[in-house]
């Protein structure tokens, strides 16, 4: 097996140090590092992006334009963690499990752009319904969600972590713009941005996100039963991603945002009220997993022709 050359371009960030530690002690891969005080030499990037196979772009969304830029080797391929080019063309969507030929898209891409965190699960839960007709396109869809505050960054992180009594519960983007919603739209394959309010709570990593729906107002006013049937049948056999087993209950704990942490997992879970013709979809992973850097790794494995689950953890 041919060893790959990896260099993460800010591994010193929350996401780029998950990736390394993913990534650290496989013997497939070599990576490459730049000296602390070269972070900011571009001629020293410049050399380590061109010198690799795979570059992983952990970096804000002008570094990232920038570091692609400085990239002139045709043979070096690219994953970049940041927004700058989610939704550009000539970009594989890196989130193998969106359609059925998505791992066979990132792994023949060149460029890959890796997710963001909260996009992913409403893509998972709304994409499915709309392919198959049961939600259309023109729906008004809401997505409600909760992240650990890792999801902030460094900042963030250091604000909560010395804070002697941190916000329980911190709603954000109230002005409701967000970098994720070009992405949310263009893949759940929505014709209007949703209405998304995010939050932030005090724990360290872990998601929930919220997509409720006015079955009533849908044509053929489906049962909450029938969204479920959709999505276990299009998530049946994937690797990361599965659905629980419907079933009607007023709390569940495994309801809990941290249940997959540091897994490249995400399950589904589907509630319903038929009487009042109402659905809620749930989806439960790490924002800092399968959001962001378990995702990064999942579609490098995809990107070389490894096994989908090499260097990641399966169990919770």
């Amino acid at each position: 097996m041919t060893t790959a050359r990896i260099f993460i371009d800010g591994e010193a960030g929350t996401t780029g140090l998950q990736i390394r530690e993913r990534l650290e002690g496989r013997s497939d891969v070599e990576l490459l590092s730049i000296a602390p005080e070269k972070r900011k030499d571009a001629a020293e990037r410049r050399r380590l992006l061109n010198d690799a196979d795979v570059a992983i772009l952990c970096l804000p969304d002008e570094a990232a334009i920038e570091a692609v830029s400085l990239i002139e080797n045709p043979q070096t391929r690219v994953i970049d963690a940041s927004s700058a080019h989610r939704v550009k063309e000539g970009w594989a969507y890196g989130f193998p499990e969106m359609t059925r030929t998505q791992s066979s898209a990132i792994a023949e891409a060149r460029f890959v752009a890796n997710p963001g965190c909260y996009p992913q699960g409403l893509i998972a839960t709304v994409r499915p319904l709309v392919e198959t007709g049961l939600l259309p396109a023109g729906t008004p869809v809401t997505l409600n969600a909760l992240s650990g505050y890792s999801g902030g960054g460094r900042k963030m992180i250091e604000d909560y972590e010395a804070a002697e009594d941190p916000a329980p519960f911190m709603p954000y983007a109230l002005t409701l713009k967000h970098k994720h919603l070009p992405e949310m739209r263009a893949y759940a394959k929505l014709d209007h941005d949703p209405l998304f309010q995010p939050a932030v709570g005090a724990f360290a990593q872990g998601m929930l996100t919220f997509v409720p729906l006015q079955l009533w107002s849908l044509p053929g006013r489906p049962k909450a039963k029938q969204l479920f049937d959709v999505l276990a049948d299009r998530y049946d056999g994937e690797t990361f991603l599965s659905v629980a087993p419907y079933e009607t209950v007023d709390r569940i704990p495994t309801l809990d945002p941290r249940i997959f942490n540091d897994t490249n997992r995400m399950r589904i879970h589907v509630f319903g009220n038929d009487d009042r013709e109402q659905a809620l979809l749930v989806a439960v992973y790490d924002n800092l997993g399968k959001g962001a850097s378990g995702a990064a790794v999942q579609n490098l494995n995809l990107m070389l022709g490894r096994d989908e689950t090499t260097g990641l953890v399966m169990a919770a």
